[in-house]
């Protein structure tokens, strides 16, 4: 039986919610000033069902995976710039190495399927599940067993970060063609038609935008996916990575860890595992807005929107990442913050 199968989820407890809110009204402060930092402290709370919620380590998940749909030309970059990323992200030089390192985060990096294997490293996990995706204009990307796999291995480090005190995680991605997979995924659970979810990715000229709309339109129509069943809309249309992702979701929410999304892609993980256990759905929280524009419609229809907005668009995990620094510091005003009555401040009650 698979971990998928086994995974047991209470989701967020909302008498936590409702105690901290309470709590939260009688700081030193008018009534709500502190807006979205305080839902944000309560939303921690609750899915750590903890009423004194604390963020110890921290650490952003980035999955690397290749996908068949690249051949197309719908990056601007070829494939084996994942193994490239891969190899940077293991000698600190991304972006999501700089960030983590501004917020204290640890950087845990594993190869689910670059189409070639980066070399050995003790830094990169080596979880592969096989060299990248198929070509998913030809048929599905992966079978339903090879996306069981990857969210399984998805479970097994969520566990294994929760084991090790971990206590918020941020997901992060790499994979070429990775925003075409999100988008056609974004495109079938939403009942949207792909243009309204489609950006340009990587940048993409006009033609190369073209190329990704046709190959979203086609695998639709050669896949015929199921909505209702997101473990189909994941293996006919999904990656390694992404399957790999909405496993760290679950995983973390199994455990009652936060997990923040980034942009399109792992939202896309995060609406997929959503889908798969509707309990952990208030688990899942967010952090920047992207502009690729089908992240905006799935966290609406996750029912949240972005914490802030900075026009990016890279993933790896960026937005997770500056978004820690917003969780800690509504934890530490819940923990820290002087109520009326221990500092002697006149509560006008309002």
């Amino acid at each position: 039986m698979s971990l998928l199968e086994r995974i047991k989820i209470a989701g967020p407890d909302e008498r936590v919610r409702a105690e901290v809110a309470r709590r939260l009204d009688a700081k030193t402060k008018p009534r709500r000033s502190l807006g979205r930092l305080e839902d944000l402290a309560a939303a921690v709370a609750a899915i750590q069902r903890n009423p004194q919620p604390t963020v110890r380590r921290k650490a952003i998940v980035v999955m690397a995976a290749d996908h068949g749909v690249a051949a197309h030309g719908v990056s601007a970059y070829p494939s084996e710039v994942t193994r490239q990323m891969v190899q940077n992200f293991a000698s600190g030089g991304a972006a999501i190495c700089v960030l983590a390192r501004h917020v204290g985060a640890e950087v845990v990096i594993a190869d689910l399927g670059c189409r070639v294997a980066p070399p050995p490293h003790p830094a990169v996990l080596d979880r592969r599940i096989g060299p990248g995706t198929l070509d998913f204009t030809e048929g599905p990307a992966m079978s339903r067993d090879e996306a069981v796999r990857a969210i399984d291995v998805g479970i097994a480090l969520a566990f294994e970060l929760a084991d090790r005190g971990t206590s918020l995680i941020g997901l992060g991605d790499m994979g070429i063609g990775n925003t075409t997979s999100a988008s056609a995924m974004a495109a079938a659970f939403l009942g949207l038609a792909p243009e309204a979810v489609t950006g340009r990715g990587t940048g993409v000229d006009d033609d190369g935008y073209r190329r990704k709309l046709e190959a979203i339109v086609k695998a639709l129509e050669v896949n015929r996916v199921d909505p209702s069943d997101a473990l189909d809309v994941l293996a006919k249309l999904g990656g390694f990575e992404i399957a790999g992702l909405a496993g760290v979701a679950l995983g973390a929410a199994s455990r009652n860890i936060p997990i923040l999304m980034d942009g399109l892609i792992s939202t896309a993980a995060a609406f997929a595992a959503a889908r798969l256990a509707p309990t952990a759905r208030g688990t899942f929280l967010p952090s920047h807005g992207s502009v690729e524009v089908g992240h905006r419609h799935l966290l609406a229809s996750l029912g949240t929107r972005p914490l802030f907005d900075l026009e990016m668009r890279l993933g790896e995990g960026t937005g997770a990442a500056l978004a820690m620094h917003l969780v800690e510091a509504s934890v530490r005003l819940l923990g820290e913050m002087a109520t009326f009555s221990a500092a002697g401040v006149t509560d006008s009650g309002a």
